[in-house]
């Protein structure tokens, strides 16, 4: 009896997520270049919290949103990027998926002051 209480507790505590580490700029490279291996990343910047990140490659930005223990990436233009929402610290982006709807990040400020034209 005891034996199947303690079997029953290992196997619940091994269904608990671990928490991801907050993303910094070698992470966030590492994890775009995995998913987008033929995009140059021009600018990256890091949500507040390490949960999430934004990239401009070219005409593109290249989002990644913390989902679960690990993170997403998505590709969109860089326009669509740009023009965000950007309310009470946080940057909405319209992703238009069914999946991931929108990725929300939160930044000190948008656009931020090194942004190139």
């Amino acid at each position: 009896m005891t034996a199947v209480a303690i079997l029953v507790a290992l196997a619940a505590l091994a269904r608990i997520g671990r928490p991801s580490p907050g993303l910094d700029e070698a992470r966030a490279r590492t994890l775009l270049g995995e998913d987008f291996p033929d995009r140059n990343i021009d600018q990256l910047w890091i949500a507040r919290e390490g949960r999430g990140a934004l990239a401009r490659s070219g005409a593109c930005a290249l989002v990644l949103i913390q989902v679960g223990d690990g993170y997403a990436a998505r590709r969109l233009s860089w326009g669509q990027a740009s023009s965000a929402m950007f309310r009470n610290g946080r940057l909405n982006i319209r992703l238009d998926e069914m999946a991931a709807p929108r990725a929300v990040l939160a930044f000190d400020n948008w656009p931020p002051k090194d942004l190139a034209a």
